[in-house]
């Protein structure tokens, strides 16, 4: 089976994507799409995701996956060892809960604070095809979201390893990677959120977090 990868190294979203194929030790191509250089806007590239948006995850027969959340289904069906969204209905429903959490509460803030901030992002306040303007209000909320969702974390990762199901899951990578990211907007865990940093530790240990 070849698979064809596009990816951006600089980038959070098709970051997630890629511990997954890692973690799943899945073999396939990539092919590197330059955001800063806009060629998610080039027509080579709108001919295989009309979204302009990376990851994209393009399939033996010609089928291309346009988003994390199809490219983790495809993958976790194709390639269930190990498994990453959970093998009970309970496991399943908790991973899935958590993922939501993590990208509405956690990912929004830091896309929002970010994308209505910064200079480089004007007319660009969402990802995609279309432009928008940026809403300062919205990064100010944003950066409240983070802080929030950084408390809310904390918490709940008090005696477990893992986010959800007491495994690695999709949902540990997400938060994995959206905090990492929010290094962008200057705001991190404090030295209080010690299980935070443990969790977090843990996993930088992994080859496929490395990337």
């Amino acid at each position: 089976m070849t698979l064809t990868f596009y990816d951006c190294k600089t980038a959070p979203s098709p970051r997630r994507a890629r511990i997954i194929l890692a973690e799943k030790d899945v073999p396939h191509d990539v092919v590197e799409i330059d955001l800063r250089k806009g060629e998610q806007m080039g027509a080579e590239f709108l001919a295989i995701n009309p979204n302009a948006t990376v990851p994209a995850l393009k399939l033996e027969d010609g089928t291309v996956l346009t988003d994390n959340a199809g490219i983790a289904v495809w993958l976790e069906e194709t390639f269930p060892e190990p498994p990453m969204m959970g093998t009970t209905a309970l496991e399943k429903s908790e991973i899935a809960t958590w993922q939501w959490k993590v990208e509405q509460e956690f990912g929004m803030g830091v896309a929002s604070a970010l994308r209505n901030s910064t200079p480089a992002m004007k007319g660009r306040a969402l990802p995609g095809p279309h432009n928008y303007e940026q809403i300062p209000a919205l990064a100010e909320r944003g950066m409240q979201q983070i802080g929030h969702f950084f408390d809310k974390l904390e918490r709940h990762l008090a005696g477990k390893d893992f986010v959800a199901a007491n495994q690695l899951s999709v949902a540990d990578v997400t938060a994995f990677v959206f905090m990492d990211f929010a290094k962008i907007v200057r705001l991190q865990p404090g030295e209080e959120c010690t299980n935070i940093a443990r969790w977090r530790d843990s996993l930088r240990q992994r080859p496929a977090f490395q990337l």
